[in-house]
């Protein structure tokens, strides 16, 4: 069981990384991808920096659950209080990021019911809690909301455009 919970936990990471890679790289429409990169560029970086400000405004514990409890750690962590996790941020960032540069609603869904897989497995593997992970999901998604600042210069470049002519 400890290696299952170690498997989904840590190294579920790297197919999902190696897949999302693939996909924003041979998957994106070439006459798109500029615009696509670029937001996905910034709903990363807005991601990454509202997730280290709530980590450095509030944490919830200040001991993971495994050192609450006296176990073992059943996965690698960081040494810090660990919200919002980072493994959750991660593969929610990769899978919104793959939705959009693609527009592949199964592949999308299949790299975020992996990602739901991997921060189970966080909780599971007493690296987390389900705070922790809700937080690293939650703050993805408000990242994510650069891609709807792209739909809408979209519109707003097609009706320009159609003004214009």
């Amino acid at each position: 069981m400890q290696f299952l919970v170690r498997f989904v936990a840590d190294w579920l990471m790297i197919p999902v990384v190696l897949v999302s890679l693939y996909a924003l790289v041979w998957r994106v429409p070439n006459r798109l991808r500029y615009a696509r990169y670029c937001c996905i560029l910034m709903a990363g970086a807005t991601a990454y920096t509202l997730a280290k400000v709530a980590g450095l405004l509030w944490q919830p514990e200040q001991l993971r659950p495994f050192e609450l409890i006296g176990a073992e750690p059943g996965a690698a962590y960081l040494n810090n209080p660990g919200f919002p996790s980072d493994h959750a941020l991660f593969t929610m960032f990769l899978a919104l990021a793959v939705w959009y540069g693609t527009r592949n609603r199964r592949l999308g869904i299949t790299l975020v019911v992996l990602a739901a897989v991997i921060s189970v497995g966080r909780v599971a593997a007493l690296v987390h809690t389900p705070l922790d992970v809700a937080g690293g999901v939650i703050i993805a998604c408000v990242g994510s909301l650069w891609y709807g600042v792209d739909k809408i210069m979209n519109r707003s470049s097609k009706i320009r455009k159609n003004v214009v002519k």
